[in-house]
């Protein structure tokens, strides 16, 4: 999100030089820069004992990939607690272990997606409103399942690799 009104007093936004920053929008009356805004968001490739990856069917996300589980940080909560509550309430899953991989930027949505690699034993998904189904996927056959160059797709492709 871009300003262009002032959040606190709803003045209205003129462009400053900040620093190394460049120009950016600022509020003379409350005398604060307006940085961009985005929200931070997580993705997990879930991997188990098998050499198997979950991928997930989420019809309002893609009708023809499949997708990995994310989901939004909330307030307080750290990227690994919302990985292991976002895979507990997207596949009932408990998570054994957590490891960042890499930050990707998803600018089409205004987003920083954190992408971890989950470890779960593997299991029966019981899966929430938002997941149309589930199923665990061999290493092998996981990309071609995946929109090629997605976020999702560099993602397993990274744990994959690094197996």
């Amino acid at each position: 999100m871009r300003f262009q009104y002032c959040p606190y007093c709803g003045r209205k936004a003129v462009q400053k030089e900040i620093g190394d920053e460049g120009v950016i929008p600022y509020c003379e009356s409350c005398a604060v820069p307006l940085w961009d805004m985005f929200t931070t968001s997580i993705i997990a490739a879930v991997v188990n004992e098998c050499g198997e990856v979950a991928l997930l069917r989420q019809n309002y996300v893609s009708t023809t990939n499949h997708v990995c589980v994310a989901g939004v940080m909330k307030l307080g909560e750290s990227a690994e607690e919302t990985v292991v509550r976002e895979i507990g309430e997207e596949l009932g899953l408990s998570v054994k272990s957590v490891e960042f991989v890499k930050s990707y930027p998803y600018e089409k949505k205004e987003m920083l997606m954190l992408g971890f690699k989950a470890v779960a034993e593997k299991g029966d998904f019981v899966l929430s409103g938002e997941v149309d189904a589930a199923e665990w996927v061999k290493f092998e056959d996981a990309l071609g399942l995946l929109r090629e160059g997605s976020i999702a797709w560099q993602l397993v492709r990274a744990v994959i690799r690094a197996e």
